[in-house]
C-alpha cells in the first residue's frame, strides 16, 4: 500500500489491512470536505509567503476539477492508497508535479483529518435538521386537521382521560423542537476550526488561523492546539447524542403507531400496500415498517455508549482509536435519515379513526370532566371526587362527552403555532 511516510521496511500486509479497516470505504465521505480543507490551506500559505501565487493559482485550478470528479462520482480511491487524504495528495502530485508536494507544509493527516470531520458534520446536521424541521411541521398540519377528533389518553397504560389527535400529533412536532436544540449543541461543537492544530501541538510555520476559519466557514476556532485534537469524540459523541434523542422521540411514536394499529384498538389505519400479511393468518395486517423503525431507533440510542466506550480511559492527543469513530457513527447518520424519511412517508398515508369515543369502553375516560364540572359548580373537590367515584363503583355513572379545555395546550387551544414558532426559533441556533 502507498503511503506518503512509509519508512525503509514497508508493514506487514495483515497488519496493514487490519489497521486501515474500512476507512478507505469511510473517508469518500470526507472526499469533497478534505478538497475544501485544501483549497483553505493553500490560500492560506499563500498569504504567508509559504506558496507562491502561480503555484496557488495551479493547485486551485486541479483541486476543483478533482472536486468535481468526487461530485459526478467519477472519482475512485485507489486499491493501493491508505486514505483520502494521500489520494488528493498524489492525484495533485501525479498531475502538477512537485508542487502537489508542497500542499501538506502545516499541516499533520491530524487536523486535516479532523477538519474533514467537523466540516463533513456540519453539513450531516444540516441535513438532518432540515428532515426533522419538515416532519415537525407534517405533525402540526396532521394535527390542526384532525384536532377536532378525540382519542383516549392513558398513563400506566391504562385508560386514563380524553385527548385528541390534534394534541397526539402536536405532542412530537413539538418534541422535535427539543431534539433541534441537541443537535443545533453538536453543530456549534462541530463549527470550530481545528486546521493548524498540526498534530495537535502546532507548528513553527506563520500561519494564519483566522483566515482558514473565515475560507472554511467555522464560526470560530479550537484555539488551543491541544483542544482541538481533543475534541475528537467528544465533537462524534455530540452528534450521537442529538441523533439518539431524535431516536426516542420517534421511537414513541412508532409504539403508538404500532399500538393503536392494533386490532383491539383500531385508532388509525394505513393503505393494505404498507403492512404485511402472516404466512398462515389471512387476517394480519402487521406494522413492519413501525417495528422496523422502532428497532433501528433503539440501535441509534446505543451509538452515544459505544463511542463512549470507544474514547474512555485516552490521555489527550491523537490515537488510531479515532478511526474507528467513523465506522461506529458514520452508517447511524444514514439510519437516522432513512427513519426521519420512512416516518415521514408513513404519515403521507395515514388515516385516522373519527368515532373512537363513541364506544362505551371509553366512558370512565370522562370522569375527570365530571369531578371538574361539579367543581366549577361549587362542589369541593374531594367531595366532588368522592361522589363520583361512588357512581363509577355502583355502575351508575353516565358521562357527558362534552369537551371544554381552553388553557394553552389543550384540546382547545392547541398553540400549534406557538409551536411552529419555537421550531423556528429552534432552527436559527444553526
Amino acid at each position: 500500500m502507498s503511503t506518503l511516510w512509509k519508512k525503509d521496511m514497508p508493514a506487514d500486509k495483515i497488519v496493514e489491512r487490519y489497521t486501515v479497516g474500512r476507512d478507505r470505504e469511510l473517508d469518500m465521505r470526507l472526499a469533497p470536505f478534505d478538497v475544501m480543507g485544501s483549497l483553505a490551506h493553500i490560500k492560506m500559505l499563500n498569504s504567508v509567503s509559504l506558496l507562491e501565487s502561480h503555484e496557488l493559482e495551479v493547485l486551485t485550478v486541479e483541486l476543483n476539477a478533482i472536486l468535481k470528479e468526487i461530485e459526478s462520482g467519477s472519482f475512485v480511491m485507489e486499491d493501493d492508497v491508505e486514505d483520502i487524504h494521500s489520494q488528493i495528495e498524489i492525484l495533485l502530485t501525479r498531475r502538477v508535479g512537485d508542487t502537489g508536494k508542497k500542499i501538506h507544509s502545516g499541516r499533520s493527516r491530524n487536523d486535516q483529518v479532523l477538519t474533514d470531520i467537523k466540516l463533513y458534520l456540519k453539513w450531516e446536521c444540516s441535513n438532518i435538521r432540515d428532515k426533522v424541521a419538515d416532519l415537525s411541521c407534517k405533525l402540526l398540519e396532521l394535527g390542526e386537521k384532525h384536532k377536532e377528533v378525540l382519542l383516549p389518553g392513558y398513563t400506566h397504560t391504562q385508560i386514563a382521560m380524553p385527548s385528541s389527535f390534534g394534541l397526539w400529533f402536536g405532542a412530537y412536532a413539538e418534541s422535535l423542537v427539543d431534539d433541534i436544540y441537541m443537535l443545533a449543541a453538536a453543530y456549534r461543537i462541530a463549527d470550530q476550526n481545528p486546521l493548524g492544530s498540526a498534530a495537535g501541538y502546532g507548528t513553527s510555520f506563520p500561519l494564519d488561523r483566522e483566515m482558514t476559519t473565515r475560507e472554511l466557514g467555522f464560526s470560530t476556532m479550537n484555539f488551543n492546539s491541544v483542544s482541538a485534537q481533543l475534541s475528537r469524540g467528544k465533537c462524534e459523541k455530540s452528534l450521537a447524542v442529538a441523533i439518539a434523542s431524535i431516536a426516542s422521540t420517534i421511537n414513541k411514536f412508532a409504539s403508538d403507531n404500532i399500538l393503536y394499529l392494533c386490532g383491539n384498538f383500531g385508532f388509525i389505519s394505513y393503505p393494505d400496500t404498507l403492512t404485511t400479511g402472516s404466512s398462515i393468518m389471512p387476517h394480519k395486517k402487521n406494522p413492519d415498517v413501525w417495528e422496523i423503525i422502532r428497532g433501528h431507533c433503539n440501535l441509534l440510542q446505543s451509538v452515544p455508549n459505544e463511542i463512549s466506550l470507544l474514547t474512555t480511559n485516552l490521555i489527550h492527543g491523537y490515537h488510531r482509536d479515532f478511526q474507528l469513530l467513523k465506522e461506529v457513527l458514520f452508517p447511524s447518520l444514514d439510519r437516522v435519515k432513512e427513519v426521519l424519511d420512512m416516518t415521514s412517508f408513513m404519515l403521507d398515508n395515514i388515516s385516522v379513526d373519527k368515532n373512537i369515543l363513541d364506544s362505551s369502553l371509553y366512558d370512565y375516560l370522562f370522569t375527570v370532566e365530571e369531578v371538574n364540572r361539579r367543581v366549577l359548580s361549587g362542589v369541593p373537590f374531594r367531595d366532588a371526587y368522592v361522589a363520583v367515584g361512588r357512581e363509577v363503583s355502583a355502575g351508575t355513572f353516565v358521562p357527558s362527552k362534552e369537551i371544554t379545555h381552553t388553557h394553552i395546550g389543550s384540546m382547545g387551544n392547541l398553540s400549534n403555532s406557538e409551536i411552529k414558532n419555537k421550531m423556528e426559533a429552534a432552527l436559527q441556533l444553526f
